[in-house]
């Protein structure tokens, strides 16, 4: 196998793996951000629902949906509360703007390198362009790209490479690398000195 290929390979798994943590770390967000707000609302089974939400945040388009339709049916067979009904969907609303336009971007920010601006409109464009399955593929396929457009650097810089050590100066005689040659004057040897003119 070609060192390129497999250079590329190790890139792109690097970017996908980094995708994964930010989706993780985003779907354990949002399931606290459920939690908590059902939990105040004091909706039937809030942490099963919360965990349910935080799993539907790899489902785009209509993860959200499913999430707000188990916290809705708890309220309606535990009593016509239309008030609770109405803070519900307020909630789902809230988290999902909080998701699609704040963590979202700020996690794929840390962990792969794009930009805020393009987490943003990937997932709209491409969604406009191959429904569901756009949505879907923006977030890992931005994370390849940007790996690829900004590599790390394997190496040390040269100049870190041949410093020399505080503790371990040069032995006289020796210039450490780098540094400018310098000529020490000419001193003629005793005896030899020019005589002044008369």
């Amino acid at each position: 196998m070609p060192a390129d290929f497999r250079a590329h390979a190790r890139t792109a798994g690097t970017a996908l793996v980094n995708w994964w943590r930010a989706g993780s770390l985003e779907a354990l967000c949002v399931a606290i951000f459920w939690w908590i707000g059902l939990t105040l609302l004091q909706v039937p089974l809030a942490p099963v629902w919360a965990l349910i939400g935080g799993l539907m945040t790899f489902v785009p388009n209509i993860g959200g949906v499913i999430t707000v339709i188990f916290p809705v049916m708890a309220i309606l067979v535990s009593g016509h509360d239309l008030e609770r009904l109405a803070f519900v969907l307020g909630l789902y609303a809230v988290i999902v703007v909080i998701d699609q336009l704040v963590l979202q971007p700020w996690l794929l920010k840390r962990t792969s390198r794009v930009p805020i601006w393009a987490s943003i409109l990937t997932p709209i464009v491409l969604g406009i362009v191959i429904p569901f399955w756009g949505v879907l593929l923006a977030p890992p396929l931005l994370a390849v790209i940007y790996a690829f457009r900004h590599p790390k650097s394997r190496f040390a810089p040269q100049a870190q490479q041949t410093a020399w050590p505080a503790s371990n100066p040069p032995l006289p005689g020796r210039k450490p690398p780098g540094a400018p040659e310098i000529l020490p004057p000419e001193i003629p040897p005793p005896g030899r000195a020019d005589k002044p003119s008369a």
